[in-house]
């Protein structure tokens, strides 16, 4: 008998269509699947922690959602604000409003922060204000005329945030947003995010800090070898020390 918890589907508010869904979706590297029939939903302004051991395919949903590269999307269905994005080319994804922040931040070498803050916005359309992001991230405020790349990874990763607010923002992909971070500044990013979501932006966190991912969200969903186990609260996963040990060695 399968030891893996039974997916349970969100349904959102009563009536209504979800927000944000992906429906069997299957991805690959090469001919090796890494994707396995992933479907889960969000409502607006919820935040999901996508959870799993190392190697369980994390990223390479959000990679998925966010119609980057690779993996290649090989079947499923992607859909935003009622818009459909499979079938059409990668870069509707970002047009449509989904947002990729990468791990390793990709803060462009020679550029100040407002320089990064303004090629963010040259090809898409204008989100947020910069300074509405100054207040969001004080720190760029103060370093907006430094380079980039010279600041500490806790403000690269604020900045790398900040440009994707910058445009016309949905859905934000977060992938390790903690990594290698101090406390403090985990702290002050996860306040920022709590902002973030009292302004309606749905949110992905793919986190190997577990907890704090699931301290930060709405919801949960687990991986393993590329397949959901489980879709649930993220309340629930804290307090079901079978989950954590099974599927996440906590």
């Amino acid at each position: 008998m399968s030891t893996k918890t039974i997916e349970r589907p969100h349904a959102g508010h009563a009536g209504a269509a979800p927000f944000f869904s992906c429906r069997d979706i299957n991805a690959y590297y090469g001919d090796s699947y890494i994707v396995q029939n992933v479907s889960f939903t969000l409502n607006k302004g919820e935040i999901l922690a996508l959870l799993g051991r190392n190697g369980a395919g994390k990223t390479s949903t959000l990679r998925a959602i966010a119609r980057a590269s690779t993996p290649e999307l090989h079947s499923g269905e992607v859909i935003l604000d009622g818009v459909k994005l499979h079938g059409k080319p990668n870069y509707y994804a970002a047009q449509a409003g989904i947002q990729l922040v990468q791990e390793d931040r990709r803060i462009i070498p020679g550029m100040t922060v407002e320089q990064n803050l303004q090629i963010a916005v040259i090809s898409g359309s204008v989100g947020w204000s910069f300074e509405r992001i100054y207040e969001l991230f004080p720190r760029l405020a103060e370093r907006r005329k430094q380079e980039g790349v010279t600041m500490s990874g806790g403000e690269q990763q604020m900045l790398a945030i900040a440009r994707a607010l910058a445009r016309d923002l949905k859905l934000l992909l977060l992938d390790e947003p903690y990594e290698g971070l101090a406390p403090v500044v985990r702290h002050d990013i996860a306040k920022a995010l709590m902002e973030v979501r009292a302004a309606g932006i749905t949110t992905i966190i793919v986190e190997q800090n577990a907890v704090a991912a699931l301290n930060l969200s709405d919801r949960a969903v687990i991986l393993d070898t590329g397949e959901v186990v489980f879709d649930g609260t993220a309340k629930e996963v804290l307090d079901s020390e079978d989950l954590r040990l099974r599927y996440l060695a906590i």
